[in-house]
């Protein structure tokens, strides 16, 4: 069964940011998903290169795929049905550059927005798509959406 790892570079500087991570960090560890910081001086070079270079990841960008809730939420189920572990990096505030060329690619949004805030809206969506699965009634997605599933 494949982890889910969440990467993100540097601790937030924003109070209220740290704690939403903090929380959903916690409702999510015992779904086989877990948020490693990694030093905020750390070059992206640096950042890629500490995951095993076999390591199947993906970077959290703003011209990556945008997939709704239930289609991340498939993805979700498929990386915990996996016998690979998948990190998904959350890059500097500065983005990725030309660093990580070849490495997929997942938008949250075409809108621009801080990496703290992509963060939070990451780990949001990991626990909502564990919620969809469960079955729960945190999810109330459009009549649409229902049909899907």
């Amino acid at each position: 069964m494949g982890r889910i790892t969440v990467h993100l570079h540097g601790r937030p500087k924003e109070r209220c940011m740290g704690a939403a991570i903090d929380l959903y960090a916690t409702r999510l560890r015992q779904r086989g998903v877990r948020v490693q910081i990694h030093p905020a001086k750390t070059s992206v070079e640096t950042y890629l290169a500490s995951l095993p270079e076999d390591a199947e990841r993906i970077l959290l960008d703003e011209v990556g795929d945008a997939p709704d809730s239930l289609a991340f939420a498939d993805m979700v189920r498929a990386w915990g049905l996996s016998s690979e572990d998948m990190h998904l990096m959350v890059g500097p505030p500065d983005g990725w550059g030309k660093a990580g060329t070849g490495v997929p690619r997942l938008s949250l949004s075409s809108l621009t927005m801080p990496h703290e805030l992509a963060s939070v809206v990451l780990l949001e969506q990991l626990y909502r798509a564990t919620e969809i699965h469960r079955g729960g009634a945190y999810h109330r997605g459009r009549v649409e959406d229902e049909e899907r599933t």
